[in-house]
């Protein structure tokens, strides 16, 4: 999908931000937020992002680790013309949320950014500012939250950045979604110095998806199904066919195609590609290894099979890949 820009480098203006903390925040997730954008004004030498941190009920606000955090404002004392309000809750949200935190959050103007860190999401969803939007939080929530809110795009991404709303899974997730704010409203090259500052040695991209384990990723899926996946992941360099995972598992091929069709919805030979490719596209991203050293590495042949494989896939060629 592609991203809004909220503003070009040059015709950007200061954004003034608010940050809205609620009881059982991840302190993680807020500095992961935050500290980037203090960065980029300390490196800028400009006041790019003024960020005031907000409360609903009492402060000062106590985290998911028991720490402390004073506020600058409460909701009804909050500046005005806030650009940007991110929501930093806990996942899951333990708690009813106030009315009035629920209205004050449908009061901001349409063109103030609304975004959800960790349980910020769900926040946002019960508030119905979710709807007709892709969205994501962390992956232990996914089942839970597609059934509460099927009027909301559930991605399993990273994070998510949809016109005027941002979410993300908790962590340093949030680093990478901030981060990927900073590069489209400003120079690569001012990113690349915040990156630096934090030894960040890659901003993820909001195509990458969480890491949700197997078990979990398979729910209530029979076990055989569970230890052909598990066999795929670990023979990525030298694919086994459908009948040689079959037979490892004891169980004929036409039953593991059934088990593969009924809870992954692709055959196996198709779920084994996708695994091998994703795999190489993170060695691609993440590593200086040669592409036809990747090609091999991921059970490809050629470096011409492995091209238009990951082609067809993704939509661009390896070195394209890496270029971008």
């Amino acid at each position: 999908m592609q991203h809004s820009t909220q503003a070009s480098s040059s015709t950007f203006t200061r954004q003034r931000i608010g940050v809205l903390l609620l009881p059982g925040f991840s302190m993680l997730s807020h500095a992961c937020a935050v500290e980037p954008l203090f960065m980029a004004n300390q490196l800028s030498g400009q006041l790019l992002y003024q960020i005031f941190t907000l409360h609903s009920d009492e402060q000062p606000v106590r985290s998911s680790a028991q720490l402390t955090c004073n506020t600058d404002y409460a909701l009804e004392t909050s500046p005005p013309g806030l650009d940007m309000v991110l929501v930093c809750a806990p996942s899951p949200l333990p708690y009813a949320l106030p009315a009035r935190l629920v209205e004050w959050l449908r009061q901001q103007p349409n063109r103030t950014v609304l975004g959800g860190l960790a349980g910020g999401a769900e926040v946002l969803a019960r508030a119905g500012l979710l709807d007709g939007y892709r969205a994501t939080l962390p992956w232990e929530r996914f089942a839970t939250f597609a059934q509460a809110y099927p009027q909301v795009t559930l991605s399993q991404q990273l994070f998510e950045i949809d016109r005027n709303r941002m979410t993300c899974a908790s962590g340093t997730a949030a680093m990478d979604m901030m981060l990927t704010l900073v590069r489209q409203q400003h120079s690569g090259r001012l990113v690349e110095q915040v990156s630096e500052h934090f030894m960040c040695e890659r901003i993820r991209l909001a195509d990458e998806r969480q890491h949700v384990p197997l078990r979990h990723r398979l729910g209530h899926a029979p076990q055989s199904l569970v230890d052909a996946v598990t066999l795929m992941e670990a023979n990525i360099e030298e694919p086994l066919s459908t009948l040689e995972l079959s037979e490892h598992l004891g169980i004929s091929r036409r039953q593991l195609e059934r088990l593969f069709k009924k809870y992954l919805q692709a055959v196996p030979s198709r779920y084994y590609l996708n695994l091998r490719l994703q795999d190489a596209r993170k060695q691609l991203r993440e590593s200086d290894r040669a592409v036809g050293d990747i090609a091999l590495a991921t059970g490809f042949s050629s470096g011409a099979h492995f091209s238009t494989a990951y082609r067809n896939h993704f939509g661009l060629t390896p070195r394209e890949e890496r270029l971008g």
